[in-house]
């Protein structure tokens, strides 16, 4: 089974090796990038499955990004650390732009690893429905999703004539 890959966006080099070892350690495919544009090429090259990020990389503030990136790709997990002091309204923004963990620093590797295993299986879950959805939807184009209500609607009677039979 293939591993997940994860982008970690940071400015300190110590954030970024300590996450990429716990990360690696796990099996996950580990991209570590520490501009905004070396993040947004990975995304172009790579299929990503989460994102864990700084609030601020260089001089930019990134849950606006995050709200660009969740556009293209809603599906994608992401995860805030940070060790500055943001205030409520701060906060909100942080929870608009589609962050779906946040933590202060320092962090706990093993909270970082659970929630990051919960917010993949999450993704994953999203994953199927979407292709459901357009498997239920192309069927339903092509007319089969009528046949398929009939063959369901004729196996239940024959089912109840043979429960009248016994």
């Amino acid at each position: 089974m293939a591993k997940e890959t994860i982008i970690i966006l940071d400015n300190e080099h110590y954030t970024l090796w300590t996450l990429k070892t716990l990360l690696e350690s796990e099996k996950y495919i580990v991209l570590d990038v520490d501009t905004i544009e070396r993040a947004l090429r990975s995304f172009r090259e790579f299929e990503v499955s989460a994102l864990i990020t700084e609030y601020r990389v260089g001089h930019t503030n990134v849950p606006d990004i995050v709200r660009e990136l969740k556009k293209s790709f809603p599906e994608l997990y992401v995860m805030m650390l940070t060790h500055e002091n943001l205030g409520q309204m701060e906060y909100k923004k942080i929870m608009r732009a589609g962050i779906d963990d946040f933590f202060l620093k320092p962090f706990s590797s093993e909270k970082i690893l659970l929630h990051l295993k919960k917010g993949l299986k999450q993704r994953k879950i999203f994953l199927q429905k979407k292709r459901l959805e357009e498997k239920l939807n192309q069927m339903k184009a092509n007319g089969n999703f009528q046949d398929m209500s009939l063959s369901r609607e004729s196996s239940s009677n024959d089912k109840s004539l043979i429960c009248s039979r016994t």
